[in-house]
């Protein structure tokens, strides 16, 4: 019997020597899995002539396997921020490697000799490929010149238009008029000194002079409110005590205390312990503030002591009816005169 073989392919051990690559199941695992590389380099071929150059992006990091290989390959070739689409795999399907790789895989799966050359690129084809790159790479900077250039003219077109709005915002609305001898701006100013002479006139209430301001001066259609300061009272901007810093008069001298006292606060952390026992355990009922005779014993005393417990029982039983004896005795003796 021949020796214990694995086939790849087929992904089972066959002990027939090499009649198991005539066989028709391994043929049809064969050429099933070509046809599903076969696109892949077929798409690679068509960018020989006519090398496409992009703006890197993560998926340009794709591998594909290589059936004669056996290994992983770089699908696209990439560069800082450029990708050439297939330039990986044409790389590798020119490479001597993967020539002797494909007619040592064709010999020992007897394959199809006129499918080998689809999965070969010659020399000649590589350099082909290499001078459409060169070009590709022109024609992409050209067009990222172009766009670069856009781009500058939008900018330049935004920025033009923000200045004529920034002029025409802060130029004078108002153009002087040649009879009147006046300006809008000039009845401003006008105006804002009428206010300013009024205010100052004596009146029946005594106000406050109302300030001449710069600001009154620009040509800003601003009105002065005045000052709202309310008299006699501060606040945080003229140095005044924040109100909450303000002690009450009815609590300044009464020093009162802010939440449970200390004791309360112990016997709350007892209760909260005494929550925690069973409530069935022995003594939970058991009042400890009640007041108790200095005789006081358990019903059937002295169980913390040694022996059984009937046997402390029975001594309780014996010395308390000897103690009732003497109390009745002492009851009957006649007092003396």
């Amino acid at each position: 019997m021949a020796p214990a073989q694995r086939c790849p392919l087929c992904r089972q051990t066959f002990f027939c020597g090499r009649g198991h690559v005539y066989s028709r199941k391994h043929q049809r695992q064969l050429k099933a899995a070509l046809e599903r590389l076969l696109p892949q380099v077929e798409a690679a071929r068509k960018a020989v002539r006519a090398a496409q150059v992009e703006r890197y992006v993560p998926e340009h990091e794709r591998r594909c396997w290589c059936l004669c290989c056996g290994c992983e390959v770089r699908k696209h070739l990439s560069h800082g921020n450029l990708t050439v689409l297939h330039g990986g795999l044409l790389e590798h399907l020119a490479s001597p490697e993967h020539k002797k790789a494909t007619n040592r895989f064709w010999w020992e799966n007897k394959a199809e000799f006129q499918m080998k050359e689809k999965f070969l690129i010659s020399p000649q084809d590589y350099a082909r490929f290499k001078k459409s790159m060169v070009k590709g790479l022109d024609t992409y900077e050209e067009k990222e010149d172009e766009v670069i250039k856009e781009m500058a003219a939008q900018i330049r077109e935004v920025e033009h238009s923000r200045q004529e709005l920034v002029r025409s915002v802060l130029e004078p609305q108002a153009v002087a008029d040649p009879e009147d001898g006046s300006s809008a701006l000039g009845g401003w100013k006008g105006t804002n000194s009428l206010v300013a002479s009024t205010s100052q006139q004596p009146s029946s209430v005594d106000l406050p002079p109302t300030p001449e301001l710069d600001w009154m001066e620009t040509g800003q259609p601003l009105t002065f409110i005045g000052h709202q300061d309310t008299p006699g009272i501060g606040n945080i901007h003229s140095g005044a005590t924040p109100p909450w810093m303000v002690q009450d008069e009815e609590h300044s001298s009464v020093n009162q205390q802010i939440g449970p006292s200390y004791e309360e606060f112990l016997k709350e952390k007892e209760k909260q312990k005494l929550k925690k026992l069973p409530p069935d355990r022995v003594g939970a009922n058991f009042d400890h503030s009640s007041s108790t005779s200095v005789g006081w014993l358990p019903s059937f005393g002295r169980v913390w002591n040694n022996g059984r417990r009937w046997q402390s029982r029975h001594q309780f039983k014996t010395e308390a009816a000897a103690r009732n004896k003497q109390q009745s005795h002492r009851e009957k003796k006649p007092s003396v005169s």
